[in-house]
């Protein structure tokens, strides 16, 4: 496999426009809804291709927004030592192969009009001038570079370059990543050719062409959102030149087809269409039709985020939010939290094992038994640590107002109800950034309980709106892959083809409590920061593993 560049006007086709091969021999008739005009190609479909941290989703829909065809293959998260989070490239893209190769079987022969991308954000690989990968995928999840970045944040330019950049100073980010090797691998850095994301890898092996979309990298810390150009400054801070970056391209950029070998893996025509695509994020948004100003998207899985999307790039004065990129006139601007669903997961182990596996339901009942407030128990949800809106990796969860009175249930409680106010803190730093927020969709694996969804909106204190079908950045890949092949007019049609099942209102006397309750949580990280520090110190030197258990005398 050979590293190629994308040069010249023939590579790619301008946002809008395709080749003819898209609508070739399809019926094409004009449809309007919701007031925006849409080419109905009928057959043709486009697959959205979803590149996650635990599994690689391909999902076909039609211009209607009808999911044809969905297949998914998962991998494993590894963790070789404390605090790392890494994959294995091969086995992502054997995945991105096998679903791609099985919706298009499932799919009888219907003309696929294009393939499009979307991609977990933060990761880093390491190749040599082959394009071989000289290390594994390093995740957002991975911390290992917590050190460089509290160093980088130390320094007066470090919010300077988080608010050039779009991306916060965090272990999460290539940035620190990239300074991490460079100190602790030097041998190894200095033998790599190429840095990119797994989906830019991915994209070298399918079309043999090395290149990154604007949105991936304004979530490297390397990017200037404004100049939609490389930073000159973090390159110099990460000890790497720019020839050693993909080139970067508009998410909306298409590529004119598949490598032969590609092509014969998938069970595609050579000639198919592939859409460079755009983060998980932002396309998280555009899968839920949040795309208007105002209209947040909120999702709870394993952890969690806040977006808004907004038509010009910025962050606030203190850096609380991200802003990354959709495409080149919308950007979205929010918050992650590492803490979601994986406090629910924790609470079962801990303080509930004899419910087993596959809990959930006997543990949100058990949460529904405490009242609003959980009596006065306030949980900070800082299990794996946490992102937005402090950007800091160094904090632990903690329990704090435990009295005799509280039992089991009040414990679970405040673990969901720290992960909404951590959420709430979120929307806050969103709204100090000048957005304003009118509307909430929400969507996750949280949102198949009553309880929770119930305590989201009187946490934020404002109705949330739960879709019917369509979530998840799979079926924002496709529209926006739609939108860049000439499909539909604009990703705009996404709020008429999301359709709301449920608007869940705030209850006005718990929302009342949990705004009292606020100030509280959030003066507890501030005054915690001592303790997480001497914490951090102490615990290498701590035991891992209980004592042995002296024998019977």
């Amino acid at each position: 496999m050979s590293v190629g560049r994308v040069g010249g006007t023939d590579s790619r086709s301008p946002c809008g426009s395709a080749g003819a091969s898209v609508t070739s021999g399809a019926t094409s008739r004009r449809v309007r809804r919701g007031g925006e005009s849409v080419r109905d190609t009928t057959p043709a479909i486009v697959i959205g291709v979803d590149l996650g941290t635990t599994s690689t989703k391909a999902v076909a829909y039609d211009i209607n927004g009808d999911q044809v065809a969905h297949h998914s293959v998962g991998y494993p998260l590894d963790e070789p030592q404390p605090g790392w989070a890494e994959q294995d490239p091969h086995a992502i893209y054997a995945a991105v192969v096998e679903s791609i190769r099985t919706v298009a079987a499932e799919l009888a022969g219907r003309p696929v009009a294009g393939l499009s991308f979307s991609s977990a954000m933060h990761s880093l690989i390491g190749l040599d001038a082959a394009g071989h990968p000289l290390t594994p995928s390093i995740t957002w999840a991975d911390s290992r570079a917590a050190r460089q970045a509290e160093r980088l944040r130390a320094v007066p330019s470090g919010l300077a370059l988080h608010r050039r950049t779009g991306t916060p100073i965090h272990p999460m980010a290539p940035l620190p990543k990239l300074l991490w090797y460079a100190e602790q691998e030097p041998v190894l850095f200095a033998t790599v050719a190429h840095w990119v994301g797994i989906k830019d890898w991915v994209l070298l092996r399918l079309c043999e062409v090395l290149m990154t979309d604007h949105s991936i990298a304004s979530a490297t810390g390397l990017m200037d959102i404004f100049q939609l150009a490389w930073d000159a400054e973090a390159l110099g801070i990460a000890r790497i030149t720019e020839e050693q970056l993909p080139e970067l391209v508009p998410t909306t950029t298409v590529l004119p087809g598949l490598t032969p070998e590609a092509a014969a893996a998938t069970g595609l025509p050579r000639d198919t269409p592939v859409v460079v695509g755009a983060g998980d994020g932002p396309l998280a948004n555009l899968g839920l039709g949040a795309v208007a100003p105002g209209v947040m998207a909120c999702s709870i899985g394993t952890s969690g985020a806040l977006r808004v999307m907004v038509e010009h790039p910025g962050v606030d004065p203190l850096g609380g939010v991200f802003c990354y990129a959709l495409t080149e006139h919308r950007w979205v601007v929010g918050g992650a939290i590492n803490n979601g669903g994986i406090v629910l997961g924790w609470a079962g182990d801990a303080l509930a094992p004899e419910l087993g596996d596959n809990a959930e339901e006997e543990l949100l009942a058990l949460a529904a038994q405490a009242p609003v407030g959980s009596g006065g128990l306030i949980m900070l949800p800082y299990l794996l640590s946490e992102r937005a809106p402090h950007w800091n990796a160094l904090p632990r969860g903690a329990f704090v107002g435990l009295t005799h009175g509280h039992r089991r249930a009040h414990l679970v409680r405040a673990a969901l109800e720290g992960v909404c106010q951590q959420l709430a803190l979120v929307l806050a730093s969103v709204r100090a950034a000048g957005n304003e927020v009118r509307e909430i969709r929400a969507s996750g694996g949280f949102a198949r309980s009553p309880l929770w969804r119930q305590m989201l909106a009187d946490v934020l204190g404002m109705p949330v709106r739960f879709p019917a079908g369509h979530e998840g950045s799979g079926f924002g890949a496709a529209l926006l892959g739609m939108q860049a092949l000439g499909l539909v007019a604009s990703i705009d049609v996404a709020a008429d083809l999301v359709e709301i099942s449920e608007t869940v209102r705030p209850d006005p006397a718990a929302s009342a409590t949990y705004a009292a309750l606020l100030p509280l949580f959030s003066e507890l990280y501030d005054a915690l920061v001592p303790t997480f520090t001497s914490l951090r110190r102490l615990a290498p030197g701590l035991p891992s593993e209980p004592n042995p258990t002296p024998p019977p005398s």
